[in-house]
C-alpha cells in the first residue's frame, strides 16, 4: 500500500477536484439530477474518506476511495447521457481519472 502521507497528498487534490466539481455544478442551471446527487454523494464521502485518513485503517480508507470512485464513475455516465456545461464535463472526468488512479495504486 502506499505511504499515508502519499494517500493524504492525492486525497487532497481529489478533495479539491471534487470541492471544483461542486462549485461547477452549482454555477450552473440545467445540471441533471442524477449529476447533481452524485456530487451530493461525492462531497459527503470525502467527509467519510477524510475521516479514515485520520483513523489510519487502511482497509477502511481503500473501502472509502472505492465508493468515491463508484461514485464518480455514475457520475460520468450522466454526463454521457446529458447535454453539461463543459466546465462540468472536465471537472467530472478530472475527478473521475483522479479517483481511478488512486484506487488502482491502493489495490
Amino acid at each position: 500500500m502506499m505511504q499515508s502521507n502519499e494517500i493524504q497528498e492525492r486525497f487532497n487534490q481529489i478533495e479539491n477536484r471534487i470541492r471544483q466539481l461542486k462549485l461547477a455544478v452549482q454555477s450552473q442551471q440545467n445540471v441533471p439530477q442524477d449529476l447533481q446527487d452524485c456530487v451530493q454523494q461525492l462531497d459527503q464521502q470525502t467527509t467519510q474518506t477524510k475521516q479514515a485518513l485520520q483513523s489510519a485503517d487502511e482497509s477502511r480508507i481503500v473501502e472509502c476511495v472505492d465508493t468515491l470512485e463508484q461514485t464518480s464513475d455514475r457520475a460520468k455516465a450522466s454526463i454521457g447521457m446529458t447535454q453539461v456545461d463543459e466546465s462540468v464535463r472536465r471537472a467530472v472526468m478530472q475527478a473521475h481519472s483522479e479517483l481511478s488512479t488512486l484506487k488502482h495504486q491502493l489495490h
